[in-house]
């Protein structure tokens, strides 16, 4: 089980959170223009990386705040949560380097 930092209320086990996909993706600013190609691409494609990832969690149980997390995909470390708007962990930046 992951123990996941909550920005707002510090660490709890993942049962408390859910996650909720792809941190830091930028919505299209005229969807009306897209293509259906590129509609398609900004609803369903994401990255999968193996390594460092960043992603949206929502602490369910808890403050109810949303907030990402960086976490690498194949070993389960998490390098930091923080807040939506905020810079990414040094540490995550670091490790994503190293890959």
């Amino acid at each position: 089980m992951l123990l996941i930092n909550c920005p707002w209320c510090g660490a709890r086990e993942q049962t408390e959170f859910s996650y909720h996909g792809e941190a830091h993706i930028v919505r299209a600013k005229k969807t009306e223009a897209l293509s259906d190609e590129e509609w398609a691409d900004y609803l369903f494609m994401r990255t999968n990386p193996k390594g460092v990832h960043y992603e949206r969690w929502m602490h369910v149980f808890g403050c109810r705040r949303w907030f990402n997390v960086a976490r690498h995909t194949v070993t389960g470390e998490i390098y930091g949560s923080y807040q939506i708007g905020d810079d990414k962990p040094a540490a995550a930046l670091e490790a994503q380097k190293k890959q």
